[in-house]
């Protein structure tokens, strides 16, 4: 008979390795059976980079795309502050969660100088 209550951290650790490996086999076969496979020549270009991929690497590009792109990943890689502080809040106390805020409250004014430097329009 099987114990159900084992609290081994690797038997653990093991089943959920393989219940998450499992339903992502299982969201992205069902994502590959319903969509459809036809291909066009929009749908086969770059459109991420703003420019044509194929065209002469001399050409002049716009460089907006590459700003806005870096703001996203700065406020992406400083959201990830975030985590810690949830999974420490008993061990820090009152210091470490006026110490996060003024930090997010930070983040929220360079959010607003960005905001109103156009630097968010793509126009």
């Amino acid at each position: 008979m099987l114990n159900y209550y084992y609290s081994d951290p690797i038997y653990n650790l093991f089943f959920y390795a393989i219940l998450i490996a499992g339903l992502c086999l299982i969201i992205l076969g069902l994502g590959y059976i319903v969509s459809e496979h036809n291909l066009y020549y929009e749908k086969t270009q770059g459109y991420e980079c703003g420019f044509d991929p194929f065209s002469d690497a001399q050409d002049p590009f716009n460089v907006k795309f590459y700003l806005i792109s870096i703001l996203f990943l700065l406020f992406d890689i400083e959201l990830i502050f975030f985590l810690p502080w949830l999974v420490s809040l008993e061990e820090i106390g009152f210091f470490g969660f006026y110490v996060l805020y003024f930090f997010f409250l930070i983040l929220i004014i360079g959010y607003f100088y960005e905001w109103r430097k156009n630097c968010l329009n793509w126009e």
